[in-house]
C-alpha cells in the first residue's frame, strides 16, 4: 500500500499550454512545502481551510511564476488530507518548473490515480465512487456522464449496502440462532429466507441486465453499416462523421476494408464502422473485404443495413438479409431523392425491422435515424435519478458471484439442507458485494484499479 505519511505531487491539468495549470499537494507536509516557495503577504500555514490566496511561487532567489494558492485542510479535501493546489499560468514549461520546485521541498512525485486512491483508503469515498471518478473523466457523451455522475453521488454504494445489511442480518440471525436455540427459534424461518432470498436476486439481476446497455452508454454503440456495393453506405458514413471520411464513387467495390469512426447522434455515442458490399465476387482484394465486413456484422451491436431503393433487391441484398435477421437492424432506403424501385413493404417481407427512407445525398431522414437509434437501446431516454446502470466490467462479475452464491441459498433451503450451510453461501454473496464498494477487496486489486487512472487524479 502507500505511504500515507508522504506528502504527494502531481500536475493536475493537460500538458499543453492553456489559460491555467495546477500543482496539486497532498500529505501531512503540504502546508509547510508551500510556505518553502511561496512568497506571499501571509504564511499559508497559519492561514484557514478552503481560502485562495494571491502571490508568487519562488526557487530560491527565482519568481518563477505568479499563482492563486487553494488550502485545504483535511479531512474536508478530496483525499482527506492537507491539501494545496497551486493555480499558475498554464504553459507547459511553468508547469513543469513549479512541479519541480515542489518536489525539490520534500514532495513525492504521486503515482497515477493516487489522489483518489487516498480518498478511498482515508474513507472518503467507496471504491464504486472512486470508479466513477474515472468514468467521469472519459466519458464520452450526455448519457455516459449523467451515469458517471449518478454512480460518483452513490447511487450505486447505495443499493449495494443495502443488500449487504439484508445479507448479514440474516446471517446474524441464523448465527444467533445455532449458538442459542433455547431462546432464538428457526422454526418457519426457511420459508421466509427463501422470500427474502428471491426479493435479493431479483434486484441483483435487474443490476446484472443493466450491464449491456451500461457498456453501451460508456463506450459507445458498435454499429456496422452493411450493404451491396454502391448502395450508399460510405456517403452514409461521411453525412454521419460530418465530413468526408470515406472514399464516395459510382465504381462498385471502392470501398474494400473497414473504415471506423466514433460519432454521436443526439447525444448517443456510435462506435461506426464502414465496410465492404457485400456481394460475390472473384476479386481477391475484395473478396478479404467482404469476409472481413461479414465478421464485423456478427460482432455488431446495432446493424444499419443501407437499401439502395433506386435499383431492384437482388441476391446481395437477400443474402444480407438472410446474415442479419437474427441481430438488431435499422433498414434505410438510401436515394430516396431518386426514382425508387424498393418499397417498405417489399423488404418487410424479408426483413421485419425498423425502416427509414432517407437520402444521404440531400442528408434527408437522419434525424429520424437518431431518434430510431436511441428507441431501440434505451427505450426513448435514460433518468438517472433511481436508475443505476452498471459500465464497470469488474462490478459486473462481483454481482454475478453473489448471484450464484444466493442461488446457492435457495437450493439449500429448497433441498432441506442444514442451516448452517445457508450461511457459507450467504457470507460468499457478502463478501463478493464487498468487492464492488472495496471494503472486502484485496490489496493488489486496489493497486491494479487505480493504476489506470490518469496521472494527477
Amino acid at each position: 500500500m502507500i505511504k500515507l505519511t508522504e506528502t504527494i505531487t502531481a500536475i493536475s491539468t493537460a500538458m499543453s499550454d492553456s489559460g491555467i495549470g495546477i500543482v496539486r499537494m497532498s500529505g501531512p507536509e503540504a502546508f509547510e512545502i508551500a510556505d518553502r516557495i511561496y512568497k506571499g503577504k501571509k504564511q499559508l500555514s497559519s492561514q484557514e481551510s478552503h481560502t485562495v490566496h494571491y502571490g508568487w511561487i519562488k526557487d530560491g532567489e527565482d519568481t518563477i511564476d505568479e499563482v492563486l494558492v487553494i488550502l485545504m485542510r483535511g479531512p474536508h479535501s478530496y483525499t482527506g488530507e492537507d491539501t494545496v493546489e497551486i493555480n499558475c499560468h498554464g504553459g507547459v514549461f511553468v508547469v513543469r518548473k513549479i512541479l519541480e520546485t515542489v518536489l525539490k521541498n520534500g514532495a513525492r512525485a504521486a503515482e497515477p490515480g493516487e489522489f483518489t486512491k487516498r480518498a478511498f483508503l482515508n474513507g472518503r469515498m467507496d471504491l464504486s465512487r472512486a470508479e466513477a471518478v474515472i468514468d467521469v473523466i472519459h466519458s464520452k457523451n450526455e448519457f455516459a456522464l449523467k451515469n458517471s455522475v449518478s454512480q460518483l453521488r452513490g447511487s450505486i454504494q447505495r443499493k449495494i449496502q443495502a443488500m449487504r445489511d439484508e445479507i448479514l442480518y440474516h446471517t446474524a440471525y441464523i448465527e444467533s440462532a445455532l449458538d442459542d436455540p433455547e431462546h432464538i427459534s428457526l422454526d418457519g424461518y426457511a420459508e421466509s429466507l427463501v422470500e427474502k432470498t428471491e426479493k435479493l436476486l431479483k434486484e441483483l439481476k435487474k443490476l446484472i441486465n443493466t450491464a449491456d446497455n451500461g457498456r453501451k452508454i460508456q463506450e459507445g454503440i458498435r454499429t456496422v453499416i452493411v450493404g451491396k456495393p454502391n448502395a450508399g453506405k460510405s456517403s452514409l458514413l461521411n453525412v454521419l462523421v460530418g465530413e468526408d471520411r470515406a472514399i464516395v464513387t459510382d465504381i462498385e467495390g471502392t470501398t474494400r476494408d473497414i473504415l471506423e469512426e466514433h460519432i454521436q447522434l443526439n447525444g448517443v455515442s456510435l462506435n461506426i464502422v464502414d465496410t465492404a458490399g457485400i456481394r460475390q465476387t472473384e476479386d481477391v482484394v475484395e473478396k478479404i473485404g467482404v469476409d472481413r465486413a461479414r465478421n464485423q456484422a456478427e460482432e455488431a451491436d446495432l446493424i444499419i443495413f443501407v437499401v439502395d431503393a433506386s435499383r431492384n433487391l437482388d441476391e446481395n441484398d437477400f443474402e444480407i438479409m438472410r446474415m442479419i435477421e437474427d441481430k438488431n437492424v435499422i433498414v434505410l432506403l438510401n436515394k430516396s431523392d431518386l426514382k425508387t424501385m424498393v418499397t417498405p413493404k417489399m423488404v418487410k417481407e424479408h426483413l421485419d425491422k425498423p425502416m427509414i427512407e432517407i437520402s444521404a445525398k440531400e442528408e434527408e431522414g437522419i434525424y429520424e435515424l437518431e431518434q430510431t437509434v436511441k428507441e431501440m437501446f434505451f427505450q426513448g431516454g435514460l433518468t438517472f435519478n433511481d436508475e443505476v446502470y452498471i459500465t464497470n466490467v469488474r462490478q459486473k462479475e462481483a454481482l454475478l458471484q453473489a448471484f450464484t452464491s444466493l442461488s446457492q441459498v435457495k437450493e439449500s433451503i429448497e433441498s432441506g439442507m442444514p442451516e448452517d450451510f445457508y450461511t457459507i453461501d450467504l457470507m460468499d454473496a457478502y463478501e463478493a458485494l464487498g468487492n464492488i464498494t472495496g471494503e472486502t477487496i484485496g490489496e493488489d486489486l486496489v493497486n491494479e484499479i487505480f493504476s489506470k487512472f490518469c496521472m494527477g487524479k
